[in-house]
C-alpha cells in the first residue's frame, strides 16, 4: 500500500481512522499531504521517519493504535505541524530533541504511552494544549509548560521541589556542583530573602564546597600514591607500556563526539552517533595503515576483564530449539564465515543466529571468541547490526542478531522477478548515505579504526523503512583468502591482509554501482567486456550520454539528471585504482548530503515552476525528491 499511496501527489487530507487496519503505518505516505488521520486502528511498528519529508504537514494523528520503539529525531523539517496526536501506543524512550523545531505546534497529546525522561525540549514550543499524563516521564516541568492553557501531566515520575537554576545561570550553580552539595546550594538559594543574606550564604557555600573539594583532592592523591607503590612491585610500569601500544581502544560510549559534548548531558547516545560527521575530521595520513582485524581484537581483548560485554549469553539448548536444531527450514543464508539460520524463541521474538564455521576460527580458543565478542558488542550505531546475544557452549560460536525481515540490498537489486517493488531513486541515495555512515563511524569514530574487509550488498540489510543495516562488522578475522569476493575487492587487496581502509571504500563504491546500475558487480552472463562491472562502467561515468544508458531500467526514467550525475562521480572516486587517491568515509558522506540537500532544493523549484499541473512531471518531481531521508 506503501508505493500507491505516494503516488497520489495531490492529495492534501487523507483520513483513514477508525478502520481496523493493521502492520506497519505506510512508509510512502502522499507526499504533499497536509492532514493525516490515522487514529482508531492496529497499525504496528514505529512512526516512519519517512514523514520528515511532509514539510507542509499541519495535522498528524497516529493516535490510539499499537505503536511501539522510539521515536526517530525527525521532526526538524517540520515547521508547519499544529496538532500531534500520538496518544494510547506503546512508544518509548525520550522525546526527540527535533521536538523543539516544531515552532507552530499547539496541540501535543502523548498520553498513555511509555515515554521516559524529561520534557524540557517542550519549553520553546508554544502550545495550548499539552496532555503527557501516564508515561514514564522524570525531572521537572519547565515554569514555562506550567502557563499552558490545558495541560494534563499525572501519572508519571516528576521531580519534586522547585526546578534547579539552568547551568552557568547567575547565581546557579553547575550541574556537578549542585550534585555535591545539592541541599546545601538549594538552601543558600530559596532560604535568604534580604541582598546582604543572600551574599553571605553564597559565601558559605562557595567556601564549604572548596574545603570539601579541597580534602578530596589531597585524599585522592594519597590513595594514588599508595596504590602505585604497591604495585610497582607486580606489574609492569603502565607508562612504559603505553609506548607500546599505539591506540587504546573505546567502549561503546565513548566516541569521538563526546569529547566534545561531555557538558551537554541532554544529547543522547543516538543522537551522537547520528551526528558523526559534523563533529570528525578527515583522519590523518598515518591512519591509511590501520590496523588489521587480528590487532583490532587484540587490543580490546588488553580491556576486556574491566569491560563487561553487552550482549546476552544464551545457551546452546535454547538456540538448538530456537532453530529447529540448525534444521535446513530455518536456513536463510550462508556467508563467507559460516550460516545464517532464524531463531524464533518461546515468547515469540524473531532472531538471526549466525553460526561461525569451526573452519573459519583462526584458533580454536573460546577466549579468542570471547575477545571478537568483546568487539562486536561495543559496536553501536543506527546503520549496524546490532549483535543481541552469543553462545559458547559444547565448543559452539554462534552470535545472535536483530532479525531484519526485509531482506538484503543484494536481494532487491539482483533477485526480484519483476519491478513491481523496485528501490525509487530516493531509497538508492538514502541506502547509500546510511552505508557510508556505517562506515565511517568503524574508520573514524572507532579506536583504533576498525576495518570491514567485506563490503557488499548482501551484507547490508534493509529494515521497512528501507533503512539500511551494515551486517559482518567485526568478523574479518574470521575471513580467510577462499573468501576473495569477486567484483568487489580492489585492485591491491589480493588476499585478506592486504585490506586497510581504503579496501573498504573502493567496496562501497562498487556497491554504490549496484545502486546506480542494478548490475552485479561480476556476472558471468554479460559480454565478457560488461561482465566486470567496475570496468564497464568507471570509463562512462563521465560521460552524460552514456550515464543515462547504464541506469538500472527498474527505475524506468524517474531520477533527477543532475543527482544521477553527482552520485557517479562520488562512485568515480571510491573506485579509482590508487588507494591514496580515494577520499575517507568521512568525505563521502559530506558528498551524498551535500546531494541530498540540492536535491531537495530543486525538487521544491520544480514544483513552484510545473504547478504540478502535469501528472506524469508530478511523479517524475516527487520521485526526484531526496529530502525525505534527512539524514538521521
Amino acid at each position: 500500500m506503501g508505493y500507491q499511496l505516494r503516488s497520489l501527489t495531490s492529495l492534501t487530507y487523507l483520513d483513514m481512522s477508525r478502520n481496523n487496519l493493521e502492520g506497519d503505518v505506510p512508509y510512502n505516505l502522499p507526499p504533499n499531504v497536509l492532514h493525516i488521520n490515522l487514529a482508531g486502528n492496529g497499525f504496528t511498528g514505529v512512526v516512519p521517519y519517512s514523514i520528515s519529508s511532509m514539510t507542509d504537514l499541519k495535522y498528524l494523528n497516529l493516535g490510539h493504535n499499537q505503536l511501539n520503539g522510539q521515536l526517530n529525531d525527525m521532526f526538524g523539517n517540520l515547521r508547519k505541524l499544529r496538532v500531534l496526536d500520538l496518544s494510547f501506543n506503546s512508544i518509548s524512550g525520550n522525546l526527540p530533541q527535533s521536538f523543539g523545531s516544531l515552532s507552530s505546534l499547539n496541540t501535543l497529546r502523548l498520553q498513555n504511552n511509555q515515554f521516559t525522561g524529561p520534557i524540557d525540549v517542550l519549553a520553546s514550543i508554544p502550545l495550548d494544549e499539552l496532555h503527557l499524563e501516564n508515561n514514564k516521564f522524570g525531572g521537572w516541568i519547565p515554569e514555562e509548560l506550567k502557563h499552558i492553557k490545558s495541560i494534563q501531566t499525572s501519572g508519571n515520575s516528576w521531580s519534586s521541589g522547585s526546578a534547579p537554576p539552568p547551568p552557568n545561570s547567575p547565581g546557579g550553580f553547575s550541574e556537578h556542583g549542585r550534585s555535591s552539595s545539592g541541599t546545601k546550594s538549594d538552601s543558600v538559594k530559596h532560604s535568604s530573602k534580604g541582598g546582604e543574606r543572600d551574599k553571605k550564604s553564597g559565601l558559605s557555600g562557595v567556601a564549604i564546597a572548596g574545603i570539601v573539594i579541597g580534602v578530596l583532592v589531597v585524599a585522592g592523591i594519597l590513595v594514588a600514591f599508595l596504590v602505585r607503590r604497591s604495585s610497582s612491585s607486580h606489574y609492569l610500569n603502565e607508562e612504559n607500556l603505553s609506548q607500546c601500544r599505539p591506540f587504546s581502544p573505546l567502549v561503546s560510549h565513548e566516541f569521538k563526539e563526546l569529547r566534545t559534548m561531555e557538558s551537554s548531558s541532554s544529547i543522547t547516545m543516538k543522537t551522537l552517533q547520528n551526528s558523526s560527521s559534523m563533529a570528525l575530521k578527515p583522519p590523518p595520513s598515518d591512519r591509511l595503515k590501520s590496523f588489521n582485524e587480528t590487532d583490532f581484537a587484540n587490543k580490546f581483548n588488553a580491556k576486556r576483564s574491566n569491560t563487561p560485554i553487552s550482549a546476552i549469553s544464551y545457551s546452546f539448548p535454547d538456540l538448538q530449539k530456537a532453530t529447529g536444531s540448525f534444521g535446513a527450514n530455518h536456513l536463510i543464508g550462508e556467508g563467507s564465515v559460516g550460516r545464517v539460520y532464524k531463531a524464533q524463541f518461546a515468547d515469540g521474538k524473531l532472531m538471526v543466529v549466525k553460526k561461525i564455521d569451526p573452519a573459519a576460527l583462526p584458533r580454536d580458543s573460546t577466549e579468542d571468541f570471547m575477545g571478537v565478542i568483546s568487539n562486536i558488542s561495543r559496536l553501536h550505531h543506527p546503520n549496524i547490526t546490532e549483535l543481541v546475544g552469543y553462545c559458547t557452549e559444547h565448543g559452539q560460536r554462534l552470535l545472535v542478531y536483530e532479525l531484519l525481515r526485509t531482506g538484503s540490498l543484494h536481494k532487491f537489486l539482483h533477485l526480484s522477478d519483476d519491478y513491481s517493488n523496485p528501490l525509487t531513486w530516493n531509497t538508492r541515495i538514502r541506502i547509500a548515505l546510511g552505508t557510508a555512515r556505517a562506515l565511517e563511524y568503524l574508520h573514524e569514530v572507532c579506536s583504533p579504526s576498525a576495518v570491514h574487509k567485506n563490503i557488499k550488498s548482501a551484507n547490508i540489510l534493509l529494515d521497512t523503512e528501507l533503512n539500511p543495516h551494515l551486517s559482518d562488522c567485526g568478523l574479518a578475522s574470521f575471513r580467510s583468502n577462499a573468501d576473495h569476493q569477486v567484483g568487489y575487492n580492489a585492485p591491491e587487496c589480493t588476499t585478506v591482509d592486504t585490506y586497510t581502509l581504503k579496501g573498504d571504500v573502493f567496496s562501497f563504491g562498487v556497491v554504490m554501482l549496484e545502486l546506480l546500475t542494478g548490475r552485479k558487480p561480476f556476472d558471468s552472463f554479460k559480454p565478457r567486456s560488461e561482465q566486470y562491472l567496475v570496468r564497464w562502467a568507471t570509463p562512462q561515468l563521465h560521460d552524460i550520454d552514456a550515464l543515462a544508458k547504464m541506469v538500472d531500467p527498474a527505475l524506468r526514467g524517474l531520477y533527477p539528471p543532475k543527482s544521477l550525475s553527482r552520485f557517479a562521480d562520488v562512485i568515480a572516486l571510491c573506485v579509482q585504482p590508487e588507494p591514496e587517491f580515494r577520499p575517507p568515509m568521512s568525505e563521502v558522506v559530506q558528498a551524498l548530503v551535500r546531494l541530498v540537500q540540492r536535491s531537495s532544493m530543486n525538487k521544491r523549484s520544480a514544483i513552484s515552476a510545473s504547478g504540478l499541473d502535469d501528472p506524469g512531471a508530478s511523479r517524475r518531481t516527487d520521485d526526484s525528491d531526496p529530502s525525505e531521508y534527512m539524514y538521521y
